[in-house]
């Protein structure tokens, strides 16, 4: 089983409140202002790079590492918010990598890319990709989903509801579903990864549930 470039990994910390679920909308709304005007930067860069790529088939390192960071940053607000609610710790300000953080997105740098009309056949290829995703996100995929678009259809939205009620009746989180969770996720951002040309490799039509990537 081959690895996947795009690594998303997240470790369940209990305790969980019963309640403070109910209010992370609101302690998130900082997150939401910052992640707004990041992902405007996003969208730019990502436009920016395309062109790049279509000359020079490499992708700039500076714009590599500040999307990278976004895609972090918001993986960090899924995690604690309504893609995971798997943790209470309130998440860092930061593009940088936090290992100490309990939720983790790095993606390795691609060395040489598709340059041309080829890449943009590359990413017409993504549709079936794009379209599982957003069954699962139901809100758009990876990182877009993390910036607080978090409507109630779509599978991610059904065991948010199902987490919530087993945080406020019995103050549990399955480690099963927490699994199940994951995998949800990191199918999202590395279709997410894709899309927006951090690498070249296709994602795998593979779950891969629980807390690491599979080695």
């Amino acid at each position: 089983m081959s690895t996947s470039p795009v690594r998303i990994e997240g470790d369940l910390t209990p305790p969980l409140s019963r309640w403070l679920w109910l209010v992370k909308w609101l302690l998130l709304i900082p997150h939401f202002i910052c992640l707004i005007v990041l992902g405007i930067g996003f969208v730019l860069s990502t436009i920016a790079v395309f062109f790049v790529l279509l000359v020079t088939g490499r992708y700039p390192r500076g714009l590599f590492g500040f999307n990278v960071g976004v895609m972090r940053w918001a993986w960090r607000v899924s995690f604690y918010g309504y893609s995971a609610l798997a943790t209470d710790r309130y998440p860092p300000f930061s593009l940088a990598d936090d290992p100490g953080y309990p939720a983790r997105l790095d993606v390795a740098y691609p060395e040489r890319q598709r340059r041309g009309l080829p890449l943009i056949g590359w990413w017409l290829l993504g549709f079936p990709q794009y379209g599982i995703a957003g069954l699962f996100a139901s809100a758009g995929v990876g990182f877009t989903h993390g910036w607080g678009r978090y409507e109630s259809a779509g599978l991610t939205g059904t065991l948010m509801f199902v987490v919530a009620m087993l945080l406020l009746f019995k103050k549990t989180y399955r480690q099963d579903v927490f699994d199940f969770v994951m995998g949800v996720n990191r199918w999202a951002y590395r279709v997410a990864a894709y899309a927006t040309f951090m690498t070249p490799e296709y994602p795998p039509f593979r779950f891969d549930a629980g807390s690491r990537e599979p080695s």
